[in-house]
């Protein structure tokens, strides 16, 4: 029975390299008793290798990042800062793409609808998806309300679907929320946590700004860019 699952595994791999043939040498080497795991991922790094790459638009175009060029502040980053906020999102798609869902639960908040949710519905999210990849973009200021913290986060995430191995692409923004600097807070409430992901929502700009940040604005509907 393990071999026939194996087997059942294989076939979309076979499909994509039947253009040229080597899902033969694939076969005979499954019925010759080789060793299904290394045969499964030898097809698998074949098939990847004819696939259209992943081209996330460029910062700046439709689906791509703002086109910011403000420096990075160097030295230190402050962890409560809207720069500590980026790097929860960083690390978060860092996570994602070495498939540790758990942990990279365990940045949204722990009070919310997605930060309780059980194990097996968490990485359901991401079925789709063979692998996930993002750019991340400058954080907005934090702002307060209610004796808590957000910031902004603008996402591109990139990468491949599970069914075909197209290229995916869409551009998002992460709310992140922590407890302002208050007397009895934890220092686990004032740490950042994903509250959400939505569409991108370029910022706000004075009227006079308009003209001169004209050919840099990215437009709401500008949300998903898919490569067909």
């Amino acid at each position: 029975m393990r071999g026939s699952v194996k087997a059942i595994i294989l076939l979309p791999l076979l499909f994509v390299a039947a253009c040229d043939g080597r899902e033969e040498s694939a076969i005979d080497n499954l019925a010759n008793g080789a060793n299904a795991t290394q045969v499964e991922n030898n097809v698998r790094a074949e098939a990847m290798a004819v696939m259209e790459p992943l081209n996330p638009p460029a910062p700046g175009t439709p689906g791509g990042l703002p086109d910011d060029r403000t420096p990075l502040e160097e030295g230190a980053i402050d962890p409560g800062s809207g720069q500590g906020a980026a790097q929860v999102v960083q690390g978060y798609f860092a996570l994602l793409e070495e498939k540790r869902f758990e942990d990279a639960q365990d940045l949204w908040n722990p009070t919310g609808a997605i930060g309780q949710q059980d194990d097996a519905h968490f990485v359901a999210r991401f079925r789709g998806f063979s692998e996930i990849h993002a750019n991340i973009g400058a954080p907005t200021e934090p702002e307060g309300a209610a004796g808590s913290l957000y910031v902004s986060v603008p996402v591109q995430i990139y990468g491949r679907l599970a069914a075909n191995g197209k290229p995916w692409y869409a551009l998002r923004q992460a709310i992140l929320r922590r407890v302002n600097d208050v007397p009895g807070s934890t220092a686990e409430q004032r740490r950042w946590h994903i509250e959400s992901f939505g569409p991108y929502t370029p910022p706000t700009v004075d009227a006079a700004d308009n003209a001169a940040q004209a050919t840099q604005s990215v437009s709401p509907t500008d949300g998903m860019a898919a490569k067909r």
